[in-house]
């Protein structure tokens, strides 16, 4: 295991690192097409280190088993809708409808762009919503299944074999969050440059995050033995991250560490309160 977490760290930093300081030069395009790549060097890691990815379930199994691959595709659109709906209450002028974040990210153009397609920005973000639901979750789950394969099929269970089920999760979260603090340190991935207690809050917020998305992954995944299961969980938790963020006022994006994207304090709550119900109560969920 630990050649494992060698070759995944410092194969992943090094691609991390040089991704966050060329963002700039080369554009967000090559940035996001990075972010994508480095999601399979877990597996690759797993293979590098002498590791095996059998017996994880590539074969997907639906019969008995599709309560589970429904609560793997929504149930992320249901944590985090409340969790975005919190911050906008308790912040109403960050509520923005008219399209100001998306001018701020890619200008004034882009917006024309959608209005030459006759779309109004309350339908572009109805439309978003619907592709949130129905197949960028399926998109999303093939680098996804990336990280997935090598988190919760191998990792995971070596560690709540080793330290038990509860701090095992815990251990596997807690690793999976610090994997990616380079991106959220050096490129403000998730919240930006400029929150409050940057740049140490938000590394240490993600973590608390990626704990929690861990107990549910290992839930469903344990249910199905089925390693797309997870791997869409994480997709369509993807999908939605980036939906609240689009109905931000930008005067309020310092207040990222908050909200309303569902890595925030106050937007990640309906998130970190069930996972851990879950796994208190031993993670019965249905």
């Amino acid at each position: 295991m630990k050649k494992y977490y060698i070759f995944a760290f410092s194969i992943s930093w090094v691609i991390m690192v040089l991704a966050s300081l060329y963002a700039v030069r080369f554009g967000a395009e090559y940035f996001q097409i990075t972010l994508a790549g480095v999601m399979f060097v877990p597996m690759l890691s797993v293979i590098l280190s002498g590791g095996s990815l059998k017996g994880m379930g590539w074969k997907p199994v639906f019969k008995g088993r599709m309560k589970y691959w429904l609560i793997a595709w929504f149930l992320p659109g249901l944590l985090v809708i409340p969790g975005a709906a919190l911050f906008f209450l308790l912040f109403p002028g960050s509520l923005d409808f008219t399209g100001s974040m998306l001018i701020a990210q890619g200008g004034q153009e882009v917006l024309d762009a959608l209005k030459a397609q006759g779309l109004s920005y309350p339908m572009y973000l109805a439309v978003t919503a619907v592709q949130c639901l129905i197949y960028i979750p399926l998109i999303n789950m093939i680098p996804a299944c990336g990280e997935e394969s090598a988190w919760r099929g191998y990792m995971t269970p070596y560690l709540k074999k080793k330290y038990g089920r509860d701090k095992g999760l815990v251990l596997s979260g807690l690793i999976w969050g610090v994997w990616h603090w380079p991106l959220i340190i050096l490129a403000g991935y998730e919240y930006g440059t400029q929150y409050f207690g940057a740049p140490v809050l938000g590394p240490m917020l993600f973590c608390l995050i990626t704990v929690s998305l861990g107990i549910l992954m290992d839930y469903v995944y344990e249910r199905t033995q089925c390693i797309w299961v997870p791997a869409i969980m994480h997709g369509s938790f993807n999908a939605w991250a980036t939906f609240p963020g689009a109905m931000l006022n930008p005067a309020f994006i310092r207040f990222s560490i908050l909200g309303p994207a569902p890595v925030g304090i106050l937007s990640a709550l309906p998130l970190i309160i069930f996972s851990f119900m879950i796994l208190k109560r031993k993670g019965r969920m249905v």
